[in-house]
């Protein structure tokens, strides 16, 4: 996926159909001189409907359509025939869309499975054609109900990325680099901040043909949950993983206060994310000896840690049997 086609953002205009009017007409034949009321009732206006479709993962296709118009119902007619319904508008979405009333931030309605179908906006009620109206006291009713009129509504949609394991971890901590060897994913990856720009998705595979799905998310720095750096854009991503593997290289100068900044901006960005099941490992440990790693094992003590290389691939078939385990677990 090329980085300038992820869209994960998308604002939109709206605009459902009108109900078609209500009719007035009598009941005329060969036979009948002064029939009663037989007006119909008016169509339905068009919907704009969201739909999962696991095909897709970014709302690029939506990003330069910024009007979604619906179809007006029709008129009832003569005969108690009804009007036709307007043709309702589907918008495809990837999995883990979230709408929201761009007037409030509300959040409407999530899009979790394929096909599930949500309407965003509905179409107005066709009017009632003077059929309705007939009475004992008033046979011929020479009104209708008008068509209820539609609904223009500014709707948010944004994309959380669904994913069993999100990396979190500090720019240049590796997160690409590792991707890039348990999966078949091509992240840009380079020795300088901010390379990761999107989430990137890559299927690890396991044994005996089952695999899992893991996302590399774009690298937080202190105060990300007030919008510093790429902020709050990408830490919604991580809403939607069901296991957090931090990444923290071994050259960082205090990887015990490291993991913790980690975690107090995911708290204060969202409490429940610390709720989430979470596994530590430090990469680039290639350049480690025995001695460096237990020095940080007691620097980290009561927090557990794996060291790893993807570099040398050190520890990365064991780094995978550890999170199959955590997924299966919450599986279970």
């Amino acid at each position: 996926m090329a980085e300038s086609n992820f869209v994960d953002y998308v604002k939109i205009c709206c605009r459902s159909g009108a109900g078609g009017p209500g009719y007035v007409h009598f009941h005329r034949d060969k036979f009948t001189a002064k029939g009663g009321p037989d007006g119909g009732d008016g169509g339905r206006g068009g919907h704009i409907i969201l739909k999962g479709n696991k095909q897709l993962w970014t709302l690029l296709h939506l990003k330069y359509r910024k009007h979604v118009i619906a179809e007006n119902g029709q008129r009832g007619d003569a005969a108690l025939r009804h009007g036709a319904n307007g043709k309702d508008v589907i918008l495809e979405v990837p999995l883990g869309t979230v709408a929201k009333n761009a007037q409030t931030g509300a959040i409407e309605c999530e899009i979790t499975e394929d096909g599930q179908e949500v309407i965003l906006v509905p179409g107005g009620r066709g009017g009632l054609g003077n059929d309705h109206f007939k009475t004992a006291t008033n046979q011929a009713p020479r009104y209708a109900q008008p068509g209820e009129p539609g609904r223009e509504e500014w709707k948010i949609l944004e994309l959380k990325v669904l994913a069993d394991v999100g990396l979190v971890g500090f720019p240049n901590a590796g997160k690409s680099t590792l991707l890039s060897k348990l999966t078949a994913a091509k992240p840009e990856i380079g020795d300088y901040p901010f390379t990761t720009l999107v989430p990137n998705l890559g299927i690890v595979p396991y044994y005996d043909y089952q695999s899992f799905i893991m996302a590399d998310i774009p690298g937080i720095i202190e105060g990300a949950h007030e919008g510093r750096g790429l902020g709050l854009r990408f830490l919604r991503h991580i809403e939607r993983n069901s296991v957090l593997l931090f990444l923290i290289p071994a050259d960082s100068k205090d990887i015990r206060k490291e993991y913790e900044i980690l975690c107090n901006e995911l708290e204060k960005y969202n409490p429940d994310l610390m709720n989430k099941d979470r596994f530590i490992a430090v990469s680039k440990s290639d350049l480690l000896d025995e001695e460096l790693m237990e020095e940080i094992r007691k620097e980290c003590k009561g927090i557990d840690l794996l060291f790893i290389s993807s570099h040398t691939g050190y520890n990365l078939q064991k780094l995978k049997d550890e999170l199959w385990k955590m997924l299966n677990k919450k599986a279970d």
